[in-house]
């Protein structure tokens, strides 16, 4: 491990190939747990649901869907995709975005993800170098990527993310990866409750809820990542990313429902990346 260590310290451009293809890898990986979490989800809401309802009967034994299983189909045919046909990117462009069975088209949006997992990915290398600061980086860019198109999908900002960022983030910095303990701590708790006041005061004041819960978990996580003093940015950069993105969104798609995680989510990874650079120059100095 130390002589890897060393290897990529002295060769850079060979730590940057290497974090390229893992993020080639990870983002066709990450394609399936953004189809699949949310139809998993339903599937475990649907047997609690029946078991609350009506314990007495038998629970309807659906084949249970994973990440692992069944394999992989064209959602057309129906024809499972060989091994051959699933490179990531590689295989988009070969068969030039058509299943190669029955020819129909596959969605830009599964290269896309592989290829801004893949820049991303880069692109923490290149920030934090061959250390711990990267290995961390890079799982917190994976699910942030995760949570934004399944927010995109579904308005929905699963639990088993939001949570697993926030421990992860106070786990870094427990050992003050980024920042240290205490502030990672009021960043998880500000981060929450700034959202969750302002969610309070418009439910009281129109009588509907302007965000979901996921929302503050979000912002939290990104709290106990950077702690308090980033939070300012984040929203304020979630909001002007909200506007850009959400105009494009309502032209191509004018019923489409208004998610604001992704939006925080961006504006979180900015701010790992270049939030010190950003208030610096804000700040003049």
């Amino acid at each position: 491990m130390h002589d890897i260590l060393i290897l990529f310290l002295e060769n850079p451009t060979l730590l940057y190939v290497v974090v390229g293809l893992v993020g080639l890898c990870v983002g066709s990986f990450l394609n399936v747990v953004i189809l699949r979490t949310p139809k998993m989800m339903e599937q475990e809401w649907k047997v609690e649901c029946q078991s609350l309802l009506h314990p007495d009967q038998p629970i309807i034994d659906h084949e249970k869907l994973t990440l692992n299983h069944p394999a992989s189909t064209c959602p057309q045919c129906h024809m499972g995709i060989r091994w051959f046909h699933n490179i990531p990117l590689i295989s988009w462009l070969v068969l030039r975005g058509k299943c190669a069975s029955c020819k129909h088209p596959i969605s830009i949006r599964y290269p896309f993800i592989e290829v801004l997992t893949t820049v991303t990915s880069i692109t923490i290398a290149i920030v934090f170098g061959a250390s711990v600061q990267m290995l961390f980086g890079l799982v917190f860019t994976w699910i942030l990527i995760t949570l934004t198109f399944i927010d995109f999908d579904t308005q929905l900002l699963p639990d088993r993310f939001t949570f697993s960022l926030i421990g992860l983030g106070l786990a870094a910095n427990s050992y003050s990866i980024f920042t240290t303990p205490t502030t990672a701590i009021w960043g998880t708790l500000i981060g929450f409750l700034c959202l969750w006041v302002v969610y309070i005061l418009y439910k009281l004041i129109t009588g509907k809820e302007g965000m979901g819960y996921g929302d503050f978990k979000l912002l939290a996580a990104l709290g106990a990542w950077m702690g308090p003093m980033m939070l300012p940015l984040i929203i304020l950069l979630s909001s002007v990313v909200g506007v850009i993105i959400g105009l494009v969104v309502i032209k191509v798609k004018k019923n489409q429902a208004f998610a604001f995680g992704p939006y925080i989510a961006i504006a979180g990874w900015i701010a790992f990346i270049w939030g010190s650079k950003i208030m610096a120059i804000y700040l003049g100095q």
